[in-house]
C-alpha cells in the first residue's frame, strides 16, 4: 500500500533560483524533521517521479522532510545534452540545498541527497564539492561511474541500491564503491530490474533510504577514512 502524506506534514509548492532559472520544486516537512532530503531525478525525470514521490512520503514517515525539485526547466529536460550534463545537475541541486537555508523550517537541518540514475551522479559530485555540508547519500538504481573523478572526494556516509537483474549497473557500482572513501554499503535488491518494479522492490529501496538517512542525517557516523563499510547482495 502506498503511504499516504500525515496530517502532521506540511507540504508546499517552491520555486528555487538557479541563477537565471526558475526550478519548481515541491518541499515536504513533518512535525519535528530530523534533517531533510533532496531529490536529485536522473533522465530528465522531476518532481512528479512517481516513484521518487513514494521513497519521499516514506522518508517523510520517518521524520525526514523532503524536496522534490526540477533540476531542469520544461524546455532543458528534452535536451540530452543537458539532461547528462553532470556537472549543470550538480549546479542545480546545490542552488535546491541552498534554498532550503532561506525556509524557517529547513535551515537548521542536516542534509542529505537522493540521486536515481544521472541523479545520483549529480547528488555524489554535489556531495564531494562541499563536504561539511551533506550528511548523507542514497542511491538508487543510479550511475555513480558519471561522477568518478569525484568519488574519492565524498565524505558523506553513501548507501548505493541496485536491482539484482540491473547487470550492467551493478557492476557500475561494484566499481564505484571501490572507489569511494567515505562510510559506504552497496545493497543489490534480488530479483529487481533498474527501475525497481517488481512487487516490493520499490518499498524495499525506500525503507533502505530511510534507515540509512534516518541514521545519519543527526551526524556523520565515522568519519570519511574510517567508517564502517558493507557489501551486500
Amino acid at each position: 500500500m502506498s503511504p499516504k502524506a500525515s496530517s502532521l506534514t506540511r507540504e508546499r509548492l517552491v520555486d528555487v533560483a538557479a541563477g537565471s532559472h526558475r526550478l519548481q520544486g515541491i518541499l515536504a516537512v513533518p512535525s519535528a524533521a530530523r534533517g531533510v532530503v533532496v531529490f536529485a531525478h536522473g533522465s530528465g525525470s522531476g518532481r512528479h517521479s512517481p516513484r521518487n514521490q513514494y521513497v519521499a512520503r516514506v522518508l517523510q514517515e520517518g521524520g525526514v522532510a523532503t524536496l522534490l525539485v526540477d533540476l531542469l526547466e520544461e524546455d532543458e529536460a528534452e535536451d540530452r545534452a543537458k539532461v547528462f550534463d553532470i556537472e549543470l545537475l550538480a549546479d542545480r541541486l546545490q542552488a535546491a540545498a541552498d534554498s532550503l537555508r532561506n525556509e524557517t523550517e529547513t535551515r537548521d537541518l542536516p542534509l542529505g541527497y537522493f540521486g536515481a540514475s544521472t541523479g545520483a551522479a549529480a547528488a555524489l559530485v554535489a556531495a564531494a564539492r562541499h563536504p561539511a555540508l551533506v550528511s548523507a547519500v542514497v542511491s538508487r538504481g543510479g550511475r555513480p561511474d558519471l561522477a568518478a573523478d569525484c568519488l574519492c572526494d565524498v565524505a558523506a556516509p553513501t548507501l548505493l541500491i541496485v536491482g539484482g537483474r540491473d547487470e550492467v549497473v551493478v557492476e557500475l557500482n561494484r566499481q564505484a564503491y571501490e572507489q569511494l572513501r567515505c562510510e559506504k554499503e552497496l545493497t543489490i535488491v534480488a530479483g529487481a530490474t533498474h527501475l525497481f518494479p517488481e512487487p516490493g522492490a520499490l518499498e524495499q529501496v525506500a525503507r533502505l533510504a530511510q534507515a540509512w538517512f534516518c541514521s545519519h542525517l543527526a551526524g556523520r557516523a565515522g568519519d570519511s577514512s574510517g567508517g564502517p563499510n558493507r557489501q551486500e547482495s
